[in-house]
């Protein structure tokens, strides 16, 4: 590897005694572009899992294919992008993610990630310290966290780069609502306590219903603080506790925050157009809602993909927000 990764393990106040039981101390990786040595002062880029996903994840290899990190040792070890920090924070959960936010049923996410890993990097780091200067970027919840974030903290976090992020929630979550009443029925009696007695009890994922159930558990828990949106026994909808999702959805979101992504240097989306989870949709509807803002500076594109196996994609956002969160390099005094 041209550049390093530096593995930290970082103690965080905000997480500790969290309602989940899950560590306060948590896994916190840099990486340092080539060239770092000799630079003043690099941009920052944070670097987010989506939906199951931890910090050691970023070192999973496809077949035939190279790791993210490898991918972006590549990016700047070629000279194809300005060298900038990349930052991977962890923020995983019992039920599987954190979406990035604060709540009385996961814990206190969003505090961790901008008031105590931000601050921990510049202390530590020589980065230009400035939300001109500092970017987010994720795929799937990962693009979610990358696209709200900002909007609540423009003071922190100039740039996002989404790639399939969670959008437009009546199509990306409201559709397996009844596949989960259905699955806590026939196989649970209604329970959701007896589903994660068992889902607990063995190797994870291994029923077809697990991937609905823990994915809507889990958002329950980051955006309703664990109320189902939901009847049990119908799958009706429940309009009063769904509105509380929907205040989360990054497209609805988007006029509330007008002011913050009129300021942002650099918004990058994309997502394959044969996304299963219909976030293809969602990116569409998040550049609309941006366009009605009058925020048109921006990278979009569809390309041919379903959810999965898009990871090539994450060096192009890398790129695009490298170079919008660089400052211009100092002009030359003209000879005399």
């Amino acid at each position: 590897m041209d550049g390093r990764l530096d593995e930290h393990v970082i103690t965080s106040e905000a997480l500790r005694g969290n309602p989940l039981g899950d560590p306060h101390e948590r896994p916190l990786w840099v990486y340092v572009p080539p060239g770092y040595d000799e630079e003043r002062r690099c941009p920052s880029v944070y670097a987010i899992q989506g939906m199951a996903g931890r910090v050691d994840m970023w070192r999973n290899r496809a077949p035939l294919r190279k790791t993210v990190i490898e991918l972006f040792d590549e990016l700047f070890a070629s000279g194809d992008a300005p060298p900038c920090l990349v930052v991977f924070p962890d923020c995983f959960t019992a039920l599987g993610g954190s979406q990035f936010l604060d709540s009385p049923a996961t814990g206190r996410y969003h505090t961790y990630l901008c008031d105590e890993v931000v601050p921990w990097v510049d202390e530590r780091y020589r980065t230009l310290d400035a939300a001109g200067h500092r970017g987010i970027m994720g795929k799937s919840s990962g693009g979610y966290g990358a696209m709200v974030t900002p909007m609540l903290r423009p003071d922190l976090f100039g740039g996002l780069a989404t790639h399939a992020g969670d959008a437009l929630f009546e199509l990306c979550y409201q559709r397996e609502f009844a596949q989960c009443a259905r699955a806590l029925r026939e196989e649970y009696a209604g329970s959701v306590e007896r589903f994660w007695e068992d889902f607990r009890s063995r190797p994870a994922l291994t029923r077809e219903s697990d991937q609905w159930l823990v994915n809507t558990l889990c958002m329950a828990a980051c955006y309703s603080e664990g109320e189902l949106p939901f009847d049990l026994e119908t799958a009706a909808l429940r309009p009063e506790v769904f509105e509380r999702w929907l205040r989360w959805d990054p497209v609805r979101m988007v006029p509330e925050h007008a002011e913050a992504l009129r300021g942002m240097k650099a918004i990058y989306v994309d997502s394959g157009a044969q996304d299963e989870y219909y976030l293809d949709l969602g990116a569409l509807a998040f550049r609309r809602a941006l366009a009605e803002i009058g925020v048109t500076d921006v990278f979009f594109e569809l390309f041919a993909a379903g959810h999965g196996g898009i990871e090539y994609r994450y060096p192009l956002a890398l790129r695009y927000l490298a170079e919008r969160l660089t400052p211009p390099a100092p002009r030359r005094a003209a000879a005399p």
